[in-house]
């Protein structure tokens, strides 16, 4: 072959060598090929990533394992149990009484002046390494910078080159505690805290006069044209708060903290288990509270500290979120028993084994669910949920009834989990309003006609694709006061099917006939005026979608006109906060596994009109009341859930609810995706999970085959358009050769 023609056909095939390697869909690195690293997605960024301010699922996704409270939910166990975390054993409260006696564990909560917890700290949990713990040799601390001192330019506080770390204390703890009180965080259990810790509302004033002392000397330095918000947004006001004393949170020694509440409060020990409770040290606190760090943007809300199993490596909320295992983490092992069923589920195959398994996990960010969906379908991402408009590809009803995986899911491999998340979804009628509100006999049967003509049966099957069960009363499903069966229907809604064995909704015609008895027969009142409702929604749109659409055609069943009224989202709170609505749709979502957390929703004194609290319905019943505060602090008892079913029937006779749905959640998990269980509280699993990398690596190559037709068929065009070129040129040199 002449060299021209060895020209063109080293040309094509360079051509062809480099582009089909583009030929694939693989949207990782190729660095990242054969790596244990988890996939995994979200959809927003996280607002808060510092403990005394962050309360939501997005933020603990992130942030859960990173710190560690003292306490943690046992992976495995149900009934969800507490187990020991950097704590050696699980705190117990001891009871005192006024005059310092000690008194027995099931002491009635009245005749109890203390609560004290004693928490022993195990020894041997360090820190992640970070610069805020550097020291020089001489014992200060190397990234502490004097004002007007600056950092070098970094995007993350890991490029800063020296870098410490430190054993865990208790002083790290009382440090974060009175963190949650500090004025300038807005710490969103504040209240709830006053309201047990001794001592904490005073030592928020004291704060508060501290900052105002700060404010006062910075203004009389800068003189008349001083900006305090410019000058706290570019230097922030630091309280070393080791200065300050809290009674009711004492460090004993290095490994030992106490904690004294005012009163019995059974449940603070599920608090224990949240963020809110992480250590925080004071060198962290300093170093992001400092001129230097603040100028480059970086701050514990973005860099958090702790001594968990994973570091956040990577800090990029509009593309991806990476966590890195902590070569500094305690030892730690998979749990050796769990539920009755969990070994034949595999799930406790690796007990007794070293945790984390991962090296690392990525978090990406997907706003569109068909793009993550088909990201999942190709092996992308380990795991998903279901939207609803992926539902039938995923989830088929077999003739007997029951939820399967559909015939491609189960080709893959995929498995299904379910379970009933510890939330409720209602509709809330504002008791203090003059046609839905008000307690005697006619506004309850009213609000129960309503609520048995409202199917949410048929709600949960057109909107939620069955994924959901009808609440019978505010305490959803695995807490302790949740009756299921005949036993625990709601009487007022329901009747018992005994062919079925199940509850079924009473007639449209028995709520027909409770309007009737309520006053307004056939959806008009006594002077024949028609019955006119609303229901106030956050949207600024003011769209009429499908499912308030449907909400219409259920209060239109009753002959009642529902006429939806939509604001933005903060007019629509300052509605709420004001009590100016008639019903709304509203939800809760479980902070521990007690009923005191669903039934305090109900409670008058945390009405939102009144005392901005979290019972939104502005519900006050003096029986429920009284029963709600002889229950709050009682251990689990036949005696307490006796009482508890008293305040269930009140609430359910009073119907200050639609009572609404409990979701069910629905997961899908490769085959290669193990040691995969629904957990609803604390959340703190990313330790427990394991990859099968060479099974999905085995896997994506199956599933992603190259598409490369296009190339060969454009190799071919080229030489077939090369040949006449290719023809001439030979015959060309041949003639030349020749003369």
């Amino acid at each position: 072959m002449n060299r021209h023609c060895l020209c063109i056909f080293l040309l094509l095939v360079s051509f062809v060598l480099g582009v089909l390697p583009a030929c694939t869909n693989n949207p990782y690195r190729a660095s990242e090929s054969g790596k244990n690293v988890y996939y995994d997605t979200f959809s927003g960024e996280p607002k808060h990533l510092d403990p005394a301010r962050a309360y939501s699922e997005d933020e603990y996704e992130i942030m859960n394992p990173i710190y560690e409270p003292v306490v943690q939910y046992h992976f495995l166990k149900r009934p969800y149990v507490l187990v020991p975390l950097t704590a050696a054993t699980l705190p117990q409260a001891q009871l005192y009484d006024a005059q310092g006696q000690r008194l027995a564990d099931d002491t009635p909560a009245e005749q109890v002046a203390r609560a004290v917890y004693a928490i022993a700290l195990r020894p041997d949990v360090r820190y992640e390494n970070h610069p805020a713990f550097a020291q020089h040799p001489d014992g200060t601390y190397r990234w502490h910078l004097e004002p007007g001192n600056h950092f070098p330019q970094i995007e993350h506080p890991n490029e800063l080159a020296e870098q410490g770390t430190r054993t865990l204390r208790a002083e790290d703890y009382a440090y974060q505690i009175k963190r949650l009180a500090h004025p300038l965080l807005d710490c969103p259990i504040f209240g709830l805290l006053a309201n047990y810790i001794d001592g904490f509302p005073e030592f928020h004033a004291q704060l508060e006069q501290a900052v105002v002392r700060l404010r006062a000397e910075r203004r009389k330095t800068a003189g008349v044209f001083y900006n305090q918000e410019a000058d706290e947004r570019a230097n922030p006001l630091y309280l070393d708060l080791r200065n300050y004393d809290l009674p009711g949170v004492q460090v004993v020694d290095s490994l030992t903290l106490r904690i004294t509440l005012k009163k019995k409060y059974p449940q603070f020990i599920y608090w224990l288990a949240m963020p809110f409770f992480a250590p925080i040290p004071w060198e962290v606190d300093r170093f992001y509270t400092q001129a230097a760090a603040v100028e480059q943007n970086l701050t514990l809300d973005r860099f958090p500290v702790g001594t968990g199993a994973f570091t956040l490596a990577v800090n990029q909320p509009n593309y991806r979120m990476v966590m890195r295992r902590n070569p500094n983490f305690h030892e730690e092992y998979y749990p050796a028993e769990g539920a009755p069923d969990d070994e034949k589920l595999g799930l406790l195959a690796d007990r007794g084994k070293k945790l984390p398994f991962l090296d690392e996990a990525v978090f990406v960010l997907e706003k569109e669910a068909i793009s993550q969906w088909n990201k999942f379908l190709q092996g992308y991402y380990d795991n998903s949920g279901i939207g609803g408009d992926v539902f039938d590809q995923a989830i088929q009803v077999s003739a007997s009834g029951s939820i399967e995986l559909t015939e491609a899911m189960q080709a893959k491999g995929v498995r299904l989990l379910t379970a009933t998340a510890p939330q409720v979804s209602y509709y809330a009628f504002n008791m203090l309003d003059d046609v839905v509100g008000g307690y005697d006999e006619k506004k309850r049967k009213l609000r129960q006609a309503l609520s048995v003509a409202l199917n949410e049966e048929e709600l949960i099957q057109i909107f939620l694709n069955g994924r959901g069960l009808p609440a019978q009363g505010p305490i959803p499903p695995e807490i302790f006061g949740f009756h299921g069966g005949q036993a625990g229907i709601n009487p007022f809604v329901y009747e018992w099917d005994e062919r079925q064995q199940a509850p079924r909704r009473k007639s449209l015609a028995h709520a027909k006939q409770l309007l009737a008895e309520a006053g307004y027969p056939g959806g008009r009142d006594s002077s024949g005026k028609p019955l006119v409702l609303f229901f106030d929604t956050a949207s600024a749109s003011g769209a009429a979608t499908p499912q308030l659409e449907w909400l219409r055609k259920q209060f239109a069943a009753l002959d009642i006109q529902l006429q939806i009224r939509s604001t933005d989202y903060n007019r629509f709170q300052e509605k709420v906060l004001k009590g100016n609505f008639q019903i709304l749709q509203w939800g809760w979502n479980a902070d521990y596994p007690d009923p005191e957390n669903f039934l305090f929703l109900l409670y008058g004194p945390n009405s939102k009109v009144k005392s901005q609290g979290e019972n939104a319905a502005n519900y006050e019943n003096p029986r429920f009341d009284a029963l709600f505060r002889q229950v709050e602090n009682m251990q689990n008892s036949p005696e307490r859930d006796a009482l508890i079913q008293e305040m269930v029937m009140i609430a359910r006779e009073d119907a200050p609810w639609i009572w609404g749905l409990n979701p069910v959640g629905y997961g899908l998990y490769h085959e290669w995706f193990s040691n995969t269980k629904p957990v609803h509280f604390g959340r703190n699993t990313l330790k427990y999970k394991r990859i099968d990398v060479p099974l999905r690596e085995e896997r994506r190559l199956v599933w992603n085959q190259p598409v490369t037709t296009p190339v060969w068929v454009a190799l071919a065009i080229l030489v077939l358009s090369a040949i006449p070129a290719t023809i001439t040129l030979y015959r060309r040199e041949r003639g030349v050769a020749r003369a």
